[in-house]
């Protein structure tokens, strides 16, 4: 993956350089410390993008585990608290709780 994002971004920067030579009608390759300038900084841009995303989905994963193991706590997590409320109320509101959940 790394070796991908670094030859694609030096493509990128290199051919970003031609184009603006172009572009001028300059020559192509007119001044080559200007052509390795762009290919650095091409792959030095496609690296970082390639770790932005790597670190996103790490993030994106830690958040869909959180938001479940929310969800599950507020919903499966309710029938144990109604066992546990049921369980500690006097006997004259069980019916009427056996009732209400029916």
């Amino acid at each position: 993956m790394p070796a991908t994002a670094t030859v694609i971004g030096a493509l990128l920067g290199l051919g970003t350089q031609m184009y603006s030579n172009a572009l001028r009608r300059l020559p192509h390759m007119r001044h080559p410390w200007e052509h390795v300038l762009g290919m650095g900084l091409g792959a030095l841009f496609a690296n970082q993008m390639a770790n932005w995303d790597a670190q996103l989905k790490e993030d994106l994963d830690k958040m869909i585990e959180k938001a479940k193991a929310a969800n599950e706590r507020r919903y499966f997590g309710m029938l144990e608290c109604d066992s546990k409320v049921a369980s500690s109320t006097p006997t004259k509101v069980k019916p009427a709780l056996s009732r209400m959940q029916a």
